[in-house]
């Protein structure tokens, strides 16, 4: 795919539009956030794994999506902190259609999985009797390599398309990574055919992901309204409620980004909501929705707890075999 009429071999990323000692500020944040994000869903897959009781199908999409989190922020955050700390705004083409690559393809991939975690959602509550005959662990398998599939396909020609583009006008792109957007206001190339491409991929993507998870949840909250007791309603509701919240802060934040038409000049006001998407809500899911839950939480306090028990343990087989060293004559 490489381009011999290509005459910019790197890229200016012009991030925000701050001070030096603002943007150290703003890295050291930047760096807390996005350790403790890769922190919390490491802390996720380790609970699933070790506890046995987690391994349903439900943990299995929230490991997955803990997952996709942890590799989601990782494609944007490195690049964004050695630029704020270096001063070094360069990155290499390579880099930056890397960058574009991961990043479609990570925040496809999510749209595909939250959008099966609601079908999830809709056989537990709906069909409770025969919902580990549907989601056996074959189907969810099939599930998020389905997802992987639909997502590499999804974003292969665009991705191909724009790799193939010659920019001429500059190399300074506005943004804090590369973005299709902002990326193509340089070419010099007639780019009209890849942004009505972007737009019916990226519609079809969230509008469609959206539809099909508003349909599960309207099948859920039906049969929510005729639970008998309101404790089971209220259980029934919880278990959900955050997914829906996560869902739609995704879709609502994309949407203004990916489809609502924009001016070139006003591109910059997507800043703000590509570092929530990107920097933010990874800290989202173990924070305020995972550990939330409260069989979740039982399991890492029993993990707590043994772990506690295994150090005591080991301690006092220390101090007896030193103890019987020291009574030998």
């Amino acid at each position: 795919m490489e381009n011999l009429n290509r005459t910019v071999t790197e890229f200016i990323l012009l991030g925000f539009s701050i001070g030096h000692r603002e943007e150290i500020l703003l890295a050291v944040v930047i760096l807390l956030l996005y350790i403790t994000s890769v922190a919390g869903n490491m802390l996720i897959l380790c609970i699933v794994l070790v506890d046995s009781q987690l391994h349903t199908a439900m943990y299995f999409f929230l490991c997955n999506f803990s997952n996709l989190d942890i590799l989601f922020t990782t494609v944007v955050s490195p690049q964004l902190l050695w630029n704020l700390f270096s001063g070094d705004k360069s990155i290499s083409f390579p880099a930056c259609m890397t960058q574009i690559y991961f990043y479609f393809l990570l925040g496809t991939v999510e749209f595909f999985l939250l959008t099966s975690m609601s079908y999830d959602r809709y056989a537990a509550i709906c069909k409770p009797l025969h919902y580990h005959t549907i989601m056996n662990g074959q189907v969810c398998v099939r599930i998020v390599l389905a997802c992987w599939l639909f997502g590499f396909l999804s974003i292969l020609c665009p991705i191909i398309k724009i790799n193939r583009l010659t920019f001429c006008k500059s190399n300074h792109i506005n943004h804090f990574f590369c973005d299709t957007g902002p990326l193509l206001e340089l070419s010099c190339t007639d780019t009209h055919f890849i942004e009505l491409m972007d737009f019916i991929l990226s519609s079809l993507v969230i509008v469609g992901s959206t539809i099909l998870t508003l349909i599960s949840y309207s099948c859920i909250i039906s049969t929510i309204l005729h639970i008998p007791t309101t404790t089971g309603r209220t259980k029934a509701f919880n278990t959900c409620a955050t997914h829906l919240t996560l869902i739609s802060l995704s879709c609502g934040i994309s949407i203004f980004i990916y489809i609502i038409p924009s001016q070139k000049e006003t591109l910059h006001t997507h800043k703000v909501p590509a570092v929530l998407t990107t920097i933010v809500f990874p800290l989202l899911n173990p924070f305020i929705f995972t550990l939330k839950n409260d069989n979740v939480k039982e399991a890492f306090r029993k993990i707590i707890h043994q772990t506690w028990d295994k150090f005591i343990q080991s301690i006092r087989a220390t101090w007896k075999e030193n103890a019987f060293v020291w009574e030998k004559p």
